[in-house]
């Protein structure tokens, strides 16, 4: 069966995202449109009424950030080589004061001319990873099919959510109907706990990192706070990278350590934020996800099946970490480790 479901995840991973999407997002909003429901509101119209406020804020979203976005990474593309030979040059500047405070035989010269070398091919290899990203996340995910499919395969879901509820509940085998339904019940408090709450926590980061930088008059502080904060559903990755992108466009713009003093006190600021206010509120202990099994299930998912494995991630893995407690649990209370040997 599991060898069926990779195979079949292979064969079909270029047009199942669109599906997966779907089911996500209806997922995510089945809440609001039950507790329409609860009120009267038909499931069909309550539905149409979710997706059409989503479909809104998601297009003045677009249309309001959409031209400074488009701005700064017009600007960033431009300015790319002028930022990589300041990379390089900085980073000569810090061997230079190191081997000053270390004394003249600490460092060689072809270790400066590595160490600034080495400065640009970093950043030049960041920005050919975001377009190989990017590109080849395009190639696979046709915009279009997501554009149109989506939201019409997400209506259905959504309208029809708890009788496919219902159908799925009544396959299950009736004597072990009542084990089944409870390891479904702690799948889906997980799932709901992360997904929605993690969704909470990289909105906020986002506004925090994007309004911040922007407040400190960071070049493109906008876009770097942004995609910090949506990175951050991978726990610390967002913040690193945003504050080390931070860090060396704040060194391009304006060399000395005001600037990357200020970047330091944003990113602390959100990360501070994060994980004594905005975590414990929306995530708190509820989430039996571990953050080192989040950051390998992401990767392992994404060099497995690309766009589509990252979004079964998370639900494969909480799936899988609630088996695996359910049956350390039964092993745990089995004669095969509660029983004493017996001697002859």
């Amino acid at each position: 069966m599991l060898l069926l479901s990779w195979e079949f995840l292979r064969l079909f991973s270029a047009i199942l995202t669109p599906f997966v999407v779907a089911a996500g997002l209806a997922y995510f909003l089945d809440p609001a449109v039950s507790r329409l429901a609860v009120l009267g509101v038909r499931r069909s119209v309550g539905t149409l009424l979710i997706l059409s406020a989503a479909g809104i804020f998601v297009v003045l979203f677009i249309l309001l950030l959409y031209p400074v976005i488009a701005a700064q990474a017009s600007a960033f593309a431009i300015n790319l080589p002028g930022y990589i030979q300041t990379a390089q040059k900085d980073f000569g500047y810090l061997i230079l004061d190191l081997q000053r405070r270390l004394g003249p035989g600490a460092m060689s010269q072809k270790l400066r001319d590595l160490a600034a070398n080495q400065a640009g091919t970093v950043v030049t290899f960041a920005g050919t990873a975001a377009r190989n990203i990017i590109g080849s996340g395009f190639a696979v995910v046709n915009v279009l099919t997501l554009l149109i499919i989506t939201p019409i395969v997400t209506f259905y879901f959504l309208r029809d959510w708890p009788a496919i509820i219902r159908h799925v509940d009544s396959w299950l085998p009736r004597p072990y109907e009542a084990v089944i339904r409870a390891q479904a019940l702690e799948v889906d408090r997980i799932l709901a706990a992360w997904i929605r709450g993690q969704a909470i926590c990289c909105i906020l980061l986002a506004l925090v990192y994007a309004v911040g930088l922007t407040a400190i008059g960071l070049d493109l502080g906008l876009i770097v706070g942004l995609a910090a904060g949506i990175l951050s559903f991978i726990p610390y990755v967002g913040t690193i990278l945003g504050g080390v992108t931070a860090i060396l466009l704040s060194l391009t713009q304006n060399p000395g350590w005001h600037g990357v003093l200020l970047v330091a006190l944003v990113f602390g600021f959100g990360q501070a934020l994060n994980d004594y206010v905005i975590q414990p509120r929306f995530l708190g202990d509820r989430v039996g996800l571990p953050a080192v099994w989040v950051i390998f299930s992401l990767f392992a998912g994404g060099a497995a099946f690309g766009f589509l494995g990252i979004m079964l991630a998370v639900p494969v893995t909480a799936t899988l970490g609630v088996l695996a407690r359910f049956w350390l649990r039964r092993y745990l209370q089995s004669p095969l480790y509660l029983d004493t040997p017996t001697t002859p």
